[in-house]
């Protein structure tokens, strides 16, 4: 391994420089660029339209439908992606996404009515091109086809979750910065521009390869012998020799002479992977319970403007957490480290229910953040460890669902009973969350794929050299 012996800095080190050697220096440059668009609409898009209609209903109905489109389709661009290979699906929806957020801006600043805004707001949505959960797919399936190590797994795992946090602690940050000099339509309008621009160069590099549907990627290794005899000189390429499989026929049954492949069926989701699911949502819902609960403490004590630097704060220590997993020694298995993440949340969550002035809210919120992304990784870990290489962009796309529309709920619920009850009632929330995420830590037992319940195995990607399939017979 190479790292044994070294202290936890350097370990960390180590591997983040073989995560950056992996990709070179651009790529997360790029992806970083690429995602912090879907992190500045949603606030951003709230705040353009108050400002444009004074009305916040219009703009939180506006804010709703973008969030709602970005739930519903976020899980078939990932199947998407998975099907047809990253660059043409994420090249596409960065362009019509682009459109999309202009169009909004210009209805806004027009003065359309309140359903023509939610329209369009679900459509911005519904285009958004996740960079942000295909980057992290792309960079897993670099890793397992170089056959990396699995605390480079987890150090590229821990830098894309790092890469997150800092996207949407940077992007309504400078949403808000652009409302107070100027206007948020110019934030928007910027947006716009970044995802056409970094999302084509992300669909473009050169590593977009990496997640090709199986048969597709140039540098796959040929294909394996079938049943019957080699692959003989003369045969037909491997994209004609496709198997059709009656109904009942036990085994293929040749449709032109010659060997044959069959194209193996969509694999299902293991039994455990609703459970990560779930642990992603109830996350989210501790995010939206945690703004809504400051938002409604900060304003009760006439420090409003205060809401996003708490928020903030907890975002940049999470991040700090997130960098420093890479760290963590590998004898600490990923099921041990989902209960001790599910835990911690669970006990530092506990003090808000008291917290009643502003620094003592910025020591219990910045504290809380330790946990956030150790957990948000483990779950990232146990999850590309779960699922089929060939569903691996879908159940990120799932999961990154799971995550923001139990945000959108729970600030959609907590913050009307933060309105008549209080902050401490959305902070009750946001810790009853979390002890449900607790529960789901102590007893859902994620698979591996093609294995069974532990911490070692993890998914193959098509082609490297854990593939079940690679140099199997049919």
């Amino acid at each position: 391994m190479g790292t044994k012996g070294k202290p936890g800095r350097g370990r960390a080190g180590d591997a983040y420089r073989r995560v950056i050697g992996l990709t070179g220096p651009l790529l997360p440059c790029v992806s970083f660029l690429g995602r912090l668009p879907t992190a500045t609409i949603q606030f951003g898009s709230v705040l353009l339209v108050a400002r444009t209609h004074g009305s916040l209903t219009t703009a939180g109905l506006t804010g709703g439908a973008l969030a709602l489109g970005e739930v519903v389709c976020g899980p078939l661009v990932g199947r998407l992606a998975d099907r047809h290979g990253q660059r043409t699906v994420v090249l596409a929806f960065s362009l019509v996404n682009a459109v999309a957020v202009t169009v909004l801006v210009a209805g806004a600043l027009a003065g359309l009515p309140a359903p023509a805004l939610v329209v369009l707001g679900a459509v911005a949505g519904a285009t958004v091109p996740l960079v942000g959960p295909l980057a992290r797919a792309r960079l897993v399936a670099l890793a397992r086809r170089s056959g990396a190590s699995e605390p480079t797994v987890g150090a590229a795992l821990s830098f894309e979750s790092t890469l997150d946090e800092l996207s949407f602690v940077l992007g309504p940050a400078l949403v808000g910065l652009a409302a107070v000099l100027a206007h948020p339509a110019y934030a928007m309008a910027a947006a716009a521009a970044l995802v056409a621009i970094c999302g084509t160069a992300f669909a473009l590099h050169p590593t977009s390869h990496a997640t090709n549907p199986a048969g597709e990627d140039p540098g796959r290794p040929a294909d394996p012998p079938v049943r019957g005899r080699a692959v003989a000189p003369g045969d037909p390429p491997a994209h004609a020799r496709v198997a059709v499989v009656p109904p009942g026929s036990p085994s293929p049954v040749p449709a032109v002479p010659g060997p044959l492949r069959t194209r193996l069926p969509r694999p299902p989701m293991p039994p455990g992977v609703p459970g990560l699911f779930a642990a992603l949502a109830l996350q989210g819902a501790v995010f939206g319970a945690c703004q809504a609960g400051i938002t409604a403490l900060t304003g009760r004590l006439g420090q409003a403007d205060q809401a996003g630097l708490v928020y903030a704060a907890m975002g940049v220590m999470s991040a700090v957490a997130g960098l420093a997993m890479a760290a963590v020694p590998e004898r600490v298995g990923a099921r041990t480290r989902w209960r001790l993440a599910t835990g911690a949340a669970l006990a530092l969550s506990l003090p808000l229910l008291g917290t009643t002035g502003l620094p003592a809210l910025y020591a219990v919120v910045t504290v809380l953040g330790v946990a956030y992304a150790p957990h948000l990784i483990t779950v990232f870990g146990l999850l590309e460890r779960s699922v089929a290489p060939s569903r691996l962009a879908e159940s990120m796309g799932v999961a990154t669902s799971a995550l923001v529309g139990g945000q959108a709920l729970a600030v959609a619920v907590t913050g009307r009973l933060a309105e008549t009850h209080g902050p401490t009632a959305a902070f009750a929330v946001a810790s009853a969350a979390a002890g449900l995420t607790f529960v789901l830590a102590l007893t859902v037992r994620p698979a591996t794929y093609a294995g069974g319940p532990g911490n070692a195995l993890h998914a193959r990607v098509p082609g490297g050299p854990d593939d079940p399939h690679r140099g199997a017979v049919l």
